[in-house]
C-alpha cells in the first residue's frame, strides 16, 4: 500500500480480544495491511501480560489498545526497550455493530504511519514562576479569600478587591483594591493595567488604612482566575492558557480552579499549532485592506495585523484551525500535523478499508478530547459506531475544512461527519462544509452536535446508506491543488462551479468602460493572479492563481473591478486571458508606442488650452509625446525649465593675480 510504506512490513500487531467482548479477524487484517499479527490473546493487560512483553521486547510492536496505554508504556520502560505504538480497534470499531473488520484495518494501517502523525509541529517553552491574580466580584468575597488562603502555601497570591472590600489581617497573601481596566497576555505572561489602586499600609493598631488611589497602575502576573462571572476577560476564555474562571458561589467550581492553578507552575511545553509563510499572505497591500479571513475567525483573538501580513502569537493561539481553514493563499496552514500529513491519513484510511473489503465507508472526524470521549462512552455503554464509521481524530477541529472534505470524499468516503460541540468553532465549520458541497456537488457532508452518546448512536444508525461518488484519487499537493483536483473529479462534467460569497476561489471582472488601464492592481496583486503586457496596454488575468482577497477591487480608482466567486474546472483556469485591451498611442514625434490611446486623448482634450502649463500649442503637444521626445522638447522650449542662467566664466591665475595688484 502506497500510503503506508516500509512500516507496515515491520511493526507486529499485537491483538485482543478484551475478555472475548470483540470479534477479530486475523486472516484479514493481516493480509489488507501487511502487518504481522499476533494470536489473539483474551487479557494481555492481565492475565497475559508477559506475553505483551514479549512483543514489547521483539521491538516494533503495535499493540491494540488504548485503554491501558499507560501500563504497557511503564512495562516498556521496565524492559528498557521502545516504546510501542498503539491503535483503539475496540472502542472505535470492534464495539460496534454490523461488518467491523474492514475499520480494524483501516485502523491498524493508520497507525503504522509515521510518528510524525502524531507529533505537533513545534513547541516553545513557558516559564510562570507561580504569581497569581485573584479578582473578586462585588459578592462572594469570603470565598476568594479562602481560595487565596489555600493557594498562598503554593503560589504567590494576590487578591483584587473591588471598592469597599473588607481587607483581612491574614498577611500569607497580598490584597490591593482597585479596579481592573484592561488585561493582555496568558500562562506566564499576563499584562495588567488596573485604575484607583490602593495598597495597604501595613503597621498600626485595627483595620488597615490603604494608600490613596492611583490610575494606571500596571502589573504583570503568570496566571488568573476570575471570580467576577460574565462578561470574561478574553475572548473564548477557556482557550487562554493560564486564566481560570469561578463562580464564588459555586463550591465546586472555586475548588476545580484552586487545584487548576496551583499546577500551573514551571515550565510548560506550548505547541505550535500553526505556521507563517509571510510572503504569501495576502492581508493588504500599499495600505490597502485585502483578506482579514483570519482575523475574523480568530476565537482567541491571537491574530493580529501587522502592515502587508498578519501577525500570530503562539501564546494566545489555542490551535482551533480556523484560520488555516479559511486562509486563501496557505500562508496559514496547520502543522500539528502538516496537511499532507492528514491527507495521507485519510486516504490510508479509506483505501485500507476498500481493501479489506469494507464497501461505501463513512468518515466521522472529531478532536481528541470531548469527540474521543464521547465515543469511548458510546462504545461501552450503548451501539458503538457502525461499522462503516470510521473515525478520524484530529487536533484543529476547525481546521478540518473544505479542502479536506472534498479530499475524503474524493478518496473513497461516502460521506463526511463532524463531531462538533458546544465549544466548537461551529461558524467556521458550517461555512466550509456549505463550501464543500458546492464544490462537491454532494450532500453527504454534515455536522453532528448530538447531546450524549447515545443521541451519536442514534444520528449515525438512522443515516440513509449513500455510495461513493466517484473513483478514488491519491490526494497529493496543497489544499487548493487537492480541492481543485477532488471537485473535478466528483463533478467530472462541470466546467464552472458557482461558489458561496467569500470563496476563496473566482474571477475578477471588468468593467472595460470605466477601466482606464492604470494597472494599479496589477503592480499590487499579492497572488499574481493580475498581470500585464509590456508590449500592449492588456490586462491579463489567471482564474488558478486568484484568492478573491478583494485588493484589486479595493486599490482600483475607477471601481472597475467586481469578483465573482466560482471554479473554473477547464484548463483555461491555468492560462492567462485579457480582461481589457485597448490600442496604444503613437508619439507624434517618433513613433514609439507608449501608454493608452483613449487615456492619451481624454488628457489631451482636458488640458490643451484649458491648464495653465499647457496653454500654448507646443506645450500641448508634449502630452502626445513618450518620454524621451517630451524631455528633448522640453529642452528645446524657449521656457525651458531646466534652463538656469549663464554659466560663470571660469577663473584664472590671472584673475587672481589681478585682484592682489588692485589692493
Amino acid at each position: 500500500m502506497a500510503a503506508s510504506g516500509e512500516n507496515q512490513l515491520t511493526k507486529t500487531l499485537i491483538l485482543c480480544d478484551c475478555l472475548g467482548s470483540q470479534s477479530i479477524d486475523v486472516d484479514a487484517i493481516s493480509k489488507a495491511t501487511g502487518l504481522a499479527c499476533s494470536r489473539v490473546h483474551n487479557n494481555l493487560c492481565g492475565d497475559e501480560i508477559n506475553l505483551a512483553a514479549k512483543g514489547i521486547e521483539a521491538g516494533e510492536a503495535l499493540i491494540a489498545c488504548q485503554q491501558e496505554r499507560q501500563k504497557f508504556e511503564e512495562l516498556s520502560e521496565e524492559l528498557q526497550a521502545d516504546l510501542p505504538a498503539f491503535v483503539d480497534i475496540r472502542d472505535r470499531a470492534g464495539w460496534g455493530e454490523g461488518n467491523v473488520t474492514p475499520k480494524m484495518a483501516a485502523l491498524a494501517a493508520e497507525a503504522t504511519l509515521p510518528a510524525l502523525t502524531r507529533q505537533m509541529g513545534g513547541s516553545i517553552d513557558i516559564l510562570s514562576e507561580g504569581t497569581c491574580l485573584l479578582i473578586a466580584g462585588p459578592k462572594g468575597h469570603e470565598a476568594v479569600l479562602q481560595a487565596a488562603a489555600d493557594l498562598c502555601d503554593v503560589l504567590a497570591v494576590t487578591v483584587l478587591l473591588p471598592q469597599g472590600g473588607e481587607i483581612p489581617t491574614d498577611r500569607r497573601f497580598d490584597c490591593v483594591v482597585g479596579q481592573l481596566q484592561h488585561a493582555s497576555g496568558a500562562l506566564g505572561g499576563f499584562s495588567l493595567q488596573i485604575d484607583a489602586l490602593q495598597e495597604v499600609r501595613l503597621g498600626g493598631r485595627g483595620a488597615f488604612e490603604l494608600t490613596d488611589p492611583l490610575d494606571g497602575a500596571a502589573s504583570h502576573c503568570d496566571i488568573i482566575i476570575d471570580f467576577r462571572g460574565p462578561p470574561a476577560l478574553f475572548p473564548a476564555p477557556e482557550k487562554r492558557d493560564g486564566y481560570l474562571r469561578a463562580d464564588a458561589r459555586h463550591v465546586p467550581s472555586v475548588a476545580k480552579a484552586v487545584l487548576t492553578a496551583s499546577k500551573m507552575i514551571g515550565t510548560f511545553e506550548k505547541p505550535l499549532y500553526v505556521r507563517l509563510e509571510e510572503s504569501l499572505c495576502a492581508h493588504s497591500r500599499a495600505e490597502k485592506p485585502a483578506c482579514s479571513n483570519c482575523l475574523n475567525v480568530c476565537p482567541t483573538g491571537a491574530i493580529l495585523s501587522a502592515g502587508e501580513h498578519v501577525t500570530i502569537d503562539p501564546m494566545i493561539c489555542a490551535g482551533c484551525g480556523s484560520c488555516a481553514a479559511v486562509c486563501p493563499s496557505g500562508a496559514i496552514s496547520y502543522d500539528a500535523p502538516s496537511i499532507d500529513i492528514l491527507f495521507r491519513r485519510i486516504n490510508t484510511l479509506a483505501e485500507i478499508f476498500s481493501k479489506a473489503g469494507g464497501e461505501n465507508p463513512r468518515l466521522l472526524v472529531h478532536d481528541g478530547d470531548a469527540g474521543a470521549e464521547m465515543i469511548s462512552l458510546a462504545a461501552r455503554f450503548g451501539r458503538g459506531l457502525p461499522g462503516s464509521v470510521v473515525p478520524l481524530e484530529v487536533n484543529g477541529l476547525a481546521g478540518f475544512g473544505h479542502a479536506e472534505i472534498l479530499a475524503a470524499l474524493a478518496c473513497g468516503f461516502a460521506e463526511v461527519n463532524i463531531l462538533t460541540f458546544p465549544t466548537s468553532e461551529t461558524d467556521v465549520i458550517d461555512e466550509q462544509i456549505n463550501l464543500a458541497k458546492a464544490l462537491g456537488g454532494l450532500d453527504t457532508v454534515h455536522r453532528l452536535q448530538p447531546t450524549d452518546p447515545e443521541a451519536l448512536c442514534d444520528m449515525l444508525y438512522s443515516g440513509t446508506a449513500v455510495e461513493i461518488a466517484c473513483a478514488p484519487i491519491l490526494p497529493i499537493g496543497s489544499r487548493r491543488q487537492v480541492a481543485r483536483l477532488a471537485a473535478k473529479a466528483l463533478q467530472p462534467e462541470a466546467n464552472v462551479l458557482n461558489l458561496p460569497i467569500g470563496a476563496p476561489y473566482g474571477a475578477v471582472l471588468i468593467d472595460t468602460e470605466a477601466c482606464s488601464l492604470c494597472l494599479a492592481c496589477v503592480s499590487l496583486c499579492p497572488s499574481g493572479a493580475l498581470g500585464d503586457n509590456e508590449d500592449l496596454p492588456q490586462l491579463r488575468f489567471q482564474e488558478d492563481a486568484c484568492l478573491q482577497c478583494g485588493l484589486c477591487s479595493n486599490i482600483c480608482p475607477e471601481k472597475a473591478i467586481s469578483l465573482k466567486p466560482q471554479m473554473d474546472l477547464t484548463d483555461q483556469a491555468f492560462t492567462q486571458k485579457v480582461l481589457h485591451e485597448e490600442e496604444p498611442f503613437a508619439c507624434i514625434e517618433c513613433g514609439s508606442l507608449f501608454g493608452v490611446k483613449s487615456t492619451v486623448e481624454k488628457i489631451t482634450e482636458k488640458l490643451a488650452g484649458n491648464h495653465a502649463m499647457f496653454a500654448n500649442p507646443a506645450a500641448s503637444k508634449m502630452i502626445q509625446m513618450c518620454d524621451n521626445c517630451r524631455i528633448q522638447a522640453q529642452y528645446h522650449s524657449t521656457d525651458n525649465p531646466f534652463q538656469g542662467d549663464a554659466r560663470p566664466r571660469v577663473r584664472t591665475t590671472e584673475d587672481y593675480l589681478s585682484k592682489r595688484r588692485d589692493h
